[in-house]
């Protein structure tokens, strides 16, 4: 298949959307502060796996929202939505092309999404990461008809979903991790409580 075929991208075999070129036109000008917000800063300047660089650049900002309680990060994170739907629509604009390379400000939100419901910690934030990028890439639907709406809301959406699914499947990982080796005091990641 080749990669001038109309096709849209969530329905080209997951390795085929890996390899594809960036998306992006050329802008008329230099960018402004919401191009900069959409692509979270330099991450989405990378010029490889700018979208894996992007969730990258969401784990610091995991980080400094942990202590937060849950309803206040639920609000900080629908917060950042709404920002991320606006700075992606500017920025799809800007890049004439809605759902441009250079946009990953909705990767930070998806991550956040697959987070929200786990304590800090490395092995939490790694796993997280892993499992976020495993359903953005594959995004099941709804994921995938979302990916079809091309306008701020949509990019950023599919990435929400795909979130979901990772938070989804990260307390599966934890379940499995503590039937299987248990908590031993409540040491290891998988037996971490959220705190209210």
């Amino acid at each position: 298949m080749a990669h001038s075929d109309p096709i849209p991208p969530a329905d080209l075999p997951v390795l085929e959307r890996i390899g594809r070129p960036a998306k992006k036109g050329r802008p008329d000008g230099p960018p402004g502060p919401w191009v900069l917000v959409a692509s979270w800063g330099p991450c989405g300047y990378s010029p490889v796996a700018p979208g894996t660089v992007g969730t990258l650049g969401a784990v610091p900002l995991w980080w400094l929202l942990r202590d937060l309680p849950l309803p206040v990060y639920l609000v900080t994170l629908a917060g950042l939505f709404a920002v991320a739907v606006h700075a992606s629509s500017r920025a799809g604009a800007y890049w004439k092309v809605a759902d441009a390379s250079p946009i990953v400000v909705d990767e930070v939100v998806g991550y956040l999404v697959a987070m929200a419901f786990v304590p800090w910690s490395w092995p939490a934030a790694l796993a997280g990461f892993v499992l976020f990028r495993v359903f953005d890439v594959m995004k099941p639907w709804p994921a995938s008809a979302l990916d079809r709406v091309k306008n701020g809301f949509g990019v950023v959406m599919d990435d929400v979903v795909a979130g979901g699914y990772a938070a989804l499947a990260l307390a599966a990982l934890q379940l499995a991790l503590r039937l299987a080796l248990g908590c031993g005091g409540g040491l290891h990641w998988w037996c971490a409580e959220l705190t209210p």
